[in-house]
């Protein structure tokens, strides 16, 4: 069966497309911030990309961690997106073991999965991190990963 749209209806498509403009968040724009303590191991800076705007709920950083620094255990209620671009870093799932991770890897966490990511032992690491928030929420900070199980 073959649908037919209205000209009024195709009208009302390409006015509803053409209202909504393309945003350019220029390289820069945002400064720079220090990853906080409560939530990062070592030193970690983080260069918002930019933030989600509704009705998407993706919003996207540079993470850059300089060797030995990592995030603590956290979860995503809408999962996350990792796309390693520089250096050589380690991501784990609770119970697991730590898998290393390399530039182009592109790594997906699943929704409340408990995980920690950040650099190897000798060498820093960049990626971007594209998360979803969920009722208002993108991340459930947890404990802090231990030297121990960090060196694992």
């Amino acid at each position: 069966m073959k649908h037919l749209l209205s000209a009024s209806a195709l009208s009302l498509c390409a006015l509803s497309t053409q209202a909504q403009d393309i945003t350019i968040h220029r390289a820069g724009s945002h400064a720079s911030a220090k990853g906080a303590a409560g939530f990062f191991t070592g030193a970690v800076r983080v260069d918002m990309l930019n933030a989600a705007q509704a009705p998407s709920r993706a919003s996207s950083a540079y993470v850059t961690f300089e060797p030995g620094a990592r995030t603590a255990w956290h979860t995503h209620p809408a999962g996350q997106t990792l796309t390693v671009t520089a250096g050589v870093g380690r991501v784990q799932r609770w119970g697991q073991n730590a898998e290393v991770i390399r530039p182009g890897d592109a790594v997906f966490i699943p929704a409340g999965v408990k995980h920690w990511h950040g650099a190897g032992p000798t060498t820093g690491m960049t990626h971007i991190a594209i998360t979803e928030t969920l009722d208002g929420k993108n991340v459930d900070w947890l404990e802090h990963v231990s030297d121990v199980q960090y060196a694992q």
